[in-house]
């Protein structure tokens, strides 16, 4: 294997020149990602400015069966793109362009390593917006790689109902194209969804068509403290069952606010579970929305409503919420998070997070709750010490009980995450004779298992 990721390397320095790196600080780097998962240093690090590029080092690294791994900016959360096997780090990054919006189509045609924030950036003058907010300012490519969602979820839908088209470059180097910018095909195998959450494993994205949004002429955030978690939940519940449109529904419990407070120096907030809001659409109908939440949240129990209507307080407000699994750090120094992503049917919610907070405090661990429950989604950040491996061994322990406590209300184990390694044990429960297909497709497209070896199908 050595001798074989020599020879391509050598080849592919001949196509890229300096933009292919073997020193080591590039190679740390792409090593690792946000997750608790150990670094593995690729033999070297690609930067490709063309599909014409990928696809050439593609077919270089299939001919010697050389490792590619793709890479964004590596914030996923479940090791995918650390290269287990080795070989090329393909850094995305320099794929970054805008390359069309059609306006009266609420359409754009972007480049993989272009970020959310920087695409919206673009079209601030448009009116229009992309929705898909992990927190993270991912790379487009890698959201779709991971099927990844976020807090609009529960309005504007994930980044699957979000991606029109792809450009994908195959193990052997082949170009291809799934989808079109229609909005709807019944013109055989749906293979743009195909690749979205694949994460690498099957093609690498060099192009996608993803949708957009109107910006809404009304936005207003809001906090609310509830004195129990039950009852933010089944606030959400009741919520989202009487069609509710509401943009955004995140829970924290009251660990996480505690790890808020610490985190961000002008946060002050009481020590109990919390519900973070947002409302688009005109201004009589975000008042009717907040009204009927209102309505709904005091029933449960809700007091303490903070509203923020102006610009520069909602983006305080979701910047505290979407450096939750930054904060949450600041509990226990030196320890690590090893999060979880169990994702449930809204009828099932309020059972599993109780059921969750029985688990942790068994567990004797630190474990904040956060979650996207709009759509019935929660995560857990279990705190370790990296160097114990008792303490190790309990935090998996505990996250293998939620997971299996997703899979006993007919849910998931990982909601937007994804596979990567960290869900791997997870697939066969879930899939059951369906993961054999999986790795059957693994095998057609990817004979040579080259890409991102290991990761959601395992080693074929």
């Amino acid at each position: 294997m050595a001798e074989q990721n020599a020879n391509a390397l050598a080849q592919i320095a001949d196509l890229l020149g300096p933009r292919l790196t073997t020193a080591l600080a590039d190679r740390e780097s792409h090593s690792r990602d946000e997750a608790y998962t150990p670094p593995v240093l690729p033999d070297a690090v690609a930067y490709p400015e063309t599909t014409d590029e990928v696809s050439a080092i593609l077919k270089i690294c299939h001919a010697q069966g050389c490792p590619v791994t793709a890479f964004g900016v590596g914030t996923s959360l479940e090791g995918h793109v650390v290269p287990t096997h080795g070989g090329v780090s393909l850094d995305m990054t320099r794929m970054n362009r805008v390359l069309a919006v059609h306006p009266q189509d609420l359409d754009a045609v972007v480049q993989p390593g272009l970020t959310r924030r920087d695409l919206n950036e673009e079209l601030r003058d448009t009116g229009l917006m992309f929705t898909v907010d992990p927190g993270a300012n991912a790379t487009i490519g890698g959201m779709a790689a991971t099927r990844a969602s976020g807090t609009n979820s529960v309005r504007y839908g994930t980044i699957r109902e979000n991606v029109l088209a792809l450009e994908v470059v195959l193990a052997d180097g082949t170009i291809l194209r799934t989808g079109s910018r229609a909005r709807k095909s019944a013109a055989g195998y749906d293979l743009t969804h195909l690749f979205i959450g694949s994460e690498g494993t099957l093609g690498i994205i060099t192009e996608l068509t993803v949708r957009l949004h109107g910006q809404p002429e009304k936005i207003s955030a809001a906090t609310c403290a509830f004195e129990s978690i039950s009852g933010a939940v089944e606030s959400v519940i009741s919520a989202i069952q009487m069609g509710l449109p509401m943009a955004r529904i995140e829970l924290v419990d009251e660990v996480q606010v505690r790890a808020i407070n610490r985190y961000n120096a002008d946060f002050d907030l009481p020590e109990k579970p919390y519900l973070f809001l947002e409302f688009h659409g005109s201004p009589d109908g975000v008042a009717e929305q907040v009204e009927n939440f209102r309505a709904i949240a005091e029933d449960q129990g809700a007091s303490a409503f903070q509203w923020a209507e102006k610009t520069e307080d909602r983006n305080r407000l979701w910047a505290a919420r979407h450096a939750a699994y930054y904060a949450v750090k600041t509990l226990r120094a030196g320890a690590v998070g090893v999060v979880t992503d169990c994702c449930v049917p809204i009828s099932a919610l309020a059972a599993c997070i109780a059921r969750a907070k029985a688990l942790i405090a068994a567990s004797d661990l630190i474990a904040p709750i956060v979650g996207h429950v709009g759509d019935g989604n929660f995560h857990l950040q279990i705190l370790v010490d990296p160097d114990s491996a008792q303490e190790v061994q309990r935090a998996k322990t505990l996250a293998g009980q939620l997971n299996q406590l997703a899979l006993d209300h007919a849910g998931t184990v990982t909601g937007e995450h994804g596979v990567g390694t960290g869900k791997l044990d997870y697939m066969q429960a879930e899939h059951g004779a369906a993961y054999q297909v999986m790795r059957d497709m693994k095998r057609c497209l990817d004979p040579k298992g080259i890409l991102n070896p290991g990761k959601l199908v395992g080693s074929l």
